[in-house]
């Protein structure tokens, strides 16, 4: 009698924990990203723009200020951020679309289409700007009405019509503005100071060129200050939508377990910052609001870049991607091996989940970066390594002046240094912008304007050639094409 009450007893439980684990509701992520922001929001400390969205994320979660896109162009940055994976190694060097046509390669597997294997809904709404599409596969694209991706509060709008016909159900959803890339108007940031209605949803909110002091990497000019008005509009913009997306999450009930990640994927569309591996291009905004904090507004100093997001998307989904087909190295890279053996999916960045309650976390102290150029007829690779206070940039095309994206080059700022016959860009004479040494080497701590070059410095010889050593070995470990120019040049 006993052993039947004890067996009763052990079934029950059983049961309970099963039904248990059927109601667990379902872990969901939204990855937001901006199209070339920098540091102009609220929460990072700037006093002009108004961006109470994207400060109330980092308020509920945590604010990182040492977070790294590995490559500063749009297409470029975007494989990075869907693959875990750095550009020379999966072959997207650069943009998808026009006459450049980089693409990624068969072999590799993205983030999407893992998490669909693992039984995730999936969708893009906004910018994807990704090649070839089978690749970077969403079951759904919800693009109705977004008005070239500025409209971010009817990209809200499809994302709660999308996620509500089956909020039961897990999702992946990634959420990409165009805003606050340049576009038209007078300064290129898509403005609509003489129509407020161009985007119905969207308040239109100006700014006034005289309250904005431009950062120390930008002239102090009124050219400047011009475009930087236009730019904060447009960041506002897609603030606005960020709000009204998770106003969204809340009234479908899945807010409190769904992880929120909204970054960039480079820096501000100026010379100095976009295309460019000098901090104001590859140092970025990143604000991860996870429903599994118990330590909120934290502020952290972890060193993360974009090889990073999804081994942390997969981390908070308990998601182990399927093993992929083992790819041929050498003449054939890239290429799978079709004879049938598997390996697990590998990438090169890690979760950076323990990190988020702490300021200081161990582990978190270094960084690469791979940067070529987005443009095919423009050559100029870069590679950096940032570890505790110091960054080194190895400019392997260095006998090259530097080269502009076109709308760089057609920026008012950029212009106005051209027709005055300027010597300099913000502090950093135009001459060493456009023509830079093979090794640059930098203590952003005391020098986060990179004006100071210490690899001719004596006194720091040891340190730049152990730099130099561990740079190589992670071109070496991750298959760059370019390792070979420590040799050959």
């Amino acid at each position: 009698m006993t052993f039947r009450i004890l067996l009763l007893a052990c079934c029950s439980l059983l049961s309970f924990c099963s039904l248990q684990a059927e109601e667990k509701p379902a872990r969901n992520v939204v990855l937001i990203v901006a199209d070339d922001m920098g540091f102009q929001i609220g929460c990072y400390g700037n006093k002009v723009i108004h961006t109470p969205n994207m400060d109330q994320l980092a308020a509920e979660g945590t604010k990182f200020t040492n977070a790294y896109c590995t490559t500063a162009s749009c297409s470029a940055s975007r494989s990075v951020l869907m693959t875990g994976l750095h550009n020379h190694t999966t072959g997207h060097y650069g943009h998808a679309h026009g006459y450049n046509h980089f693409s990624t390669y068969e072999s590799v597997k993205s983030l999407p289409v893992m998490m669909n294997e693992a039984g995730y809904r999936t969708c893009s709404i906004g910018k994807y700007h990704l090649a070839p599409e089978y690749i970077y596969h969403f079951e759904e694209y919800r693009n109705k009405g977004v008005q070239g991706n500025r409209n971010s509060a009817v990209m809200a709008d499809n994302a709660k019509e999308w996620i509500a016909e089956a909020p039961e159900k897990p999702f992946f959803l990634y959420w990409c503005s165009s805003d606050p890339h340049r576009g038209g108007g007078p300064g290129g940031f898509s403005n609509f100071n003489d129509d407020p209605e161009h985007y119905p949803g969207i308040e239109q909110v100006l700014y006034e060129a005289d309250d904005i002091t431009p950062p120390g990497w930008l002239p102090q000019t009124i050219e400047t200050q011009t475009e930087l008005a236009e730019y904060y509009q447009a960041i506002n913009r897609f603030d606005q939508g960020v709000g009204k997306l998770v106003q969204h999450l809340k009234d479908l009930g899945v807010y409190d377990n769904t992880l929120i990640m909204v970054t960039s994927d480079n820096g501000p569309p100026f010379p100095g910052a976009k295309t460019c591996l000098y901090n104001p291009g590859m140092n970025l905004p990143l604000i991860v609001r996870s429903p599994d904090q118990k330590k909120k507004g934290v502020t952290t100093n972890a060193k993360v870049n974009w090889t990073d997001m999804v081994p942390t998307i997969l981390d908070f989904c308990d998601v182990t991607p399927q093993p992929v087909p083992a790819v041929r190295v050498g003449e054939n890279r890239g290429e799978p091996n079709f004879a049938g053996k598997k390996e697990p999916q590998k990438f090169h960045g890690k979760s950076f989940l323990p990190a988020l309650e702490h300021e200081d976390p161990q582990g978190f102290d270094a960084v690469f970066a791979s940067h070529t150029f987005h443009e095919i007829t423009m050559y100029y690779p870069m590679r950096v390594y940032i570890k505790g206070d110091y960054k080194l940039i190895f400019n392997i095309a260095h006998q090259l002046p530097y080269p502009f994206a076109s709308d760089l080059y057609r920026s008012p700022t950029w212009q106005s240094v051209l027709s005055n016959g300027g010597e300099m860009f913000g502090k950093r004479p135009v001459y060493d912008y456009l023509h830079r040494p093979r090794f640059e080497l930098y203590n952003i701590k005391d020098d986060y304007l990179e004006l100071n070059n210490l690899a001719t410095d004596l006194d720091h010889q040891k340190l730049l050639q152990s730099m130099q050593e561990e740079l190589q070995a992670f071109q070496k470990k991750t298959k760059d094409p370019w390792e070979l120019k420590w040799t050959y040049e």
